[in-house]
């Protein structure tokens, strides 16, 4: 019931080599499992060797005080996160410090060698040096301190055209991009495992940080503790919206509900409710009974963020909150969470897109206004952040979709549901204290990218084990092409865009620090490629048993 495509996530990084006299010894052990690791070999101590070597790399050469960035160039001259980072920070989106810190948990489970409990260890404790006092995390920690991290929002991170989430450091914490909820499921997770004193407390801060944050209406902001008010080129903060965008509300419902049944915490039950009923609430009217990215937190009306995100309806979020609709018809048996989405689903086949538009199976535009039900183009002019702008019309020339929703696979769930007995449809309701654990053994079971380009636009590679295991070199390390780059930081952005400037759409000029990818580039590392050539490996381990 519970949707699996988030995947909880956490990093580390330790020598592993320099824990003492029981991890001198199993480094012997492990030499001798490294050799192993015979190319084309698959069995369990190929596996094990590879898996090894790999993590012992990870750990020993690319981790940062326990944490990690998304990519690296092969000589550590740059690294990058969603843009480029200091050599001091590290990262919460995925595929960055959560999502290590996951897998080597995973590694754990497939193999009992403590040495991953510990890396995994290593990478929750850097998170917890870097939780918000509030409880819950920005998208970066810099571990050089505030006077850093300031210095990186004003230069690289308000440079970045098409970040804007980057432009302005508001010193507080968010939900976006799973940021919070992801780091707070590693700690969670290794609380369960082992009960350890030292999480108990992180752990408590960032449940509260969810449950305080929360709106009467029952929504969450993307940001909170609510800053200093800040204007974005005449548009208004929108970091305390009611947020849908990015998953914000479902993942935050999943994370409350993951707490009731691990902990029996019986104070998250009226947030739950709220938060599932406030979906209810953010669905428009006729003609245009659709949800939108966020809302304005005084009247729920539909509300813009960044300045290529308008007050406008959208049809992907449309669809997440009808399977959430769904989804929350499971906990509950409530039909009230069922009777709204006909028409919405209804209103989904009229905004589609012409079939013109249609491309690689994606068959919605991005924004459709609301009451009009006429979809809006973003477009925008000049060269970078500081001369450059976004706007919004209606001229839809050489606008493609740009979304995939299958109405089809909406309408037969709701009818398997509305055809069943409510008892029967809430038979595993972690809710309603029934069902299998919302924990799951394995964590990383599917391919994780996130918002990294070096993942989601990488060249196909070796998926086998044995391809796996021959393709790591000499020093552990599964090097990868580097498609992704982005222009270094540099100051006296022109006022007006360059002679000849042509815009590429993912980057501006020079002078725009947004990541941009490239047909081709040098090799380098990626945490990504390595969650996932891990997550083969450890599924190659369990499956033989």
């Amino acid at each position: 019931m519970i949707d699996r495509r988030r995947l909880l996530a956490a990093g580390a990084a330790l020598p592993l080599a320099g824990l003492g006299p029981a991890a001198a010894a199993n480094k012997a052990v492990s030499t001798a499992a490294d050799k192993a690791a015979i190319p084309g070999a698959t069995d369990k101590a190929a596996i094990r060797g590879a898996m090894l070597r790999a993590t012992r790399f990870m750990t020993d050469k690319v981790a940062y005080q326990g944490g990690y960035v998304w990519s690296y160039l092969a000589d550590f001259s740059r690294r990058w996160g969603e843009m480029e980072a200091y050599p001091t920070m590290i990262w919460t989106q995925a595929p960055g410090t959560p999502e290590m810190g996951q897998i080597f948990l995973d590694a754990w489970r497939a193999t009992g060698d403590e040495r991953y409990y510990l890396a995994a260890e290593r990478a929750a404790d850097a998170l917890v040096r870097g939780q918000h006092p509030s409880g819950g995390w920005n998208y970066v920690i810099d571990f050089a301190g505030e006077a850093s991290i300031r210095r990186w929002y004003e230069t690289i991170g308000a440079s970045g055209w098409r970040l804007e989430e980057f432009q302005h450091y508001y010193g507080n914490a968010t939900f976006d991009d799973l940021a919070t909820i992801e780091c707070a499921r590693l700690l969670l997770r290794l609380y369960v495992i082992k009960k350890q004193a030292k999480y108990r407390a992180p752990l408590a801060r960032a449940i509260d940080f969810v449950l305080t944050s929360q709106y009467p209406s029952g929504g969450w902001p993307q940001r909170y503790p609510r800053a200093a008010p800040f204007a974005n080129k005449g548009h208004a903060d929108y970091t305390g919206h009611v947020t849908l965008n990015d998953e914000v509300a479902e993942e935050n419902i999943d994370f409350l509900l993951l707490v009731l049944q691990q902990f029996g915490d019986q104070r998250v039950r009226e947030p739950i409710r709220r938060a599932m009923d406030c979906y209810l609430a953010l669905r428009q009217p006729m003609p245009s009974p659709g949800w939108a990215l966020q809302y304005s937190a005084h009247n729920l009306k539909p509300a813009g963020a960044r300045t290529y995100e308008p007050a406008a309806l959208s049809p992907h979020t449309t669809a997440s909150a009808l399977v959430k609709l769904m989804d929350f018809y499971e906990l509950t048996g409530d039909a009230k969470y069922l009777s709204p989405i006909a028409q919405s689903i209804d209103w989904l086949d009229r905004v589609e897109a012409p079939r013109s538009a249609h491309r690689d199976g994606r068959n919605q535009y991005r924004f459709i206004e609301v009451g009009t039900n006429r979809p809006l183009a973003v477009h925008r002019r000049g060269s970078n952040a500081h001369n450059g702008e976004y706007y919004v019309d209606y001229d839809m020339t050489d606008q493609v979709a740009e979304k995939r929703v299958d109405t089809t696979a909406l309408r037969s769930r709701l009818a398997r549901l509305t055809a069943l007995p409510a008892a029967q449809v809430t038979r595993d309701s972690p809710l309603l204290g029934r069902g299998p654990s919302l924990l799951p053994r394995y964590v990383v079971v599917r391919g994780v990218g996130g918002s990294d380009l070096n993942v989601t636009a990488a060249k196909p590679g070796p998926h086998d084990a044995a391809s796996l295991i021959r393709s790591l070199d000499k020093d552990g390390c599964w090097s990868v092409e580097l498609r992704t780059t982005s222009h270094p930081w540099r100051p006296n952005p022109p006022a007006a865009p360059p002679p000849g400037f042509v815009d590429r759409g993912q980057v501006g000029d020079e002078w725009d620090t947004s990541p941009f990818t490239e047909p081709s580039g040098p090799p380098g590392i990626s945490t990504g490629t390595f969650i996932n050539n891990m997550s083969v490996l450890i599924r190659a381990l369990v499956n033989q048993g």
